[in-house]
C-alpha cells in the first residue's frame, strides 16, 4: 500500500521543503530599507490625493462581473474544439446553441447600456 503513495508522498515532502526553504530564504536575504517612498500607498509615482476608502461606481463591477462571465463561458470553447470530432454533428449543434445564447446574452447586455461609459 505504501508503495503505491510513496511518489505522491515524496512530491509533497518536496513541495512543502521547498515552500518552506524559500519564504525562510526570503526572509533571511531579503533586504529591508523601509523609507518614506516605498512606505506610500502608491508607489506608481503619482502622489496619493485625498481618502483611500473612495466609492467607486457599480459600473466599474458591472463590467468585471460582465468580462468574468463571458471570459469563463468563453473556455467552454476549447473542450468542444478538443473533440469536435468525435461529437460529430450533435456536438456541432449543441454548440450552435451555446453561442446563440452567448451572443443573446451579450445582445441583451448591449441593449440595457451596461457596456457605455458616458451614462
Amino acid at each position: 500500500m505504501l508503495s503505491n503513495w510513496a511518489p505522491i508522498l515524496i512530491f509533497l515532502a518536496l513541495v512543502s521543503g521547498f515552500a518552506v526553504v524559500s519564504v525562510i530564504g526570503s526572509y533571511i536575504i531579503g533586504m529591508r530599507k523601509p523609507s518614506l517612498a516605498k512606505l506610500a500607498p502608491y508607489e506608481c509615482g503619482m502622489q496619493p490625493v485625498g481618502s483611500s476608502r473612495e466609492r467607486f461606481s457599480v459600473k466599474f463591477y458591472l463590467v468585471a462581473m460582465l468580462f468574468l462571465l463571458f471570459d469563463i463561458e468563453a473556455v467552454f470553447l476549447f473542450p468542444w474544439a478538443v473533440v469536435y470530432r468525435e461529437l460529430k454533428m450533435f456536438g456541432f449543434f449543441e454548440m450552435l446553441v451555446f453561442i446563440a445564447t452567448v451572443l443573446a446574452g451579450y445582445i441583451y447586455v448591449w441593449k440595457k447600456g451596461a457596456l457605455e461609459w458616458e451614462r
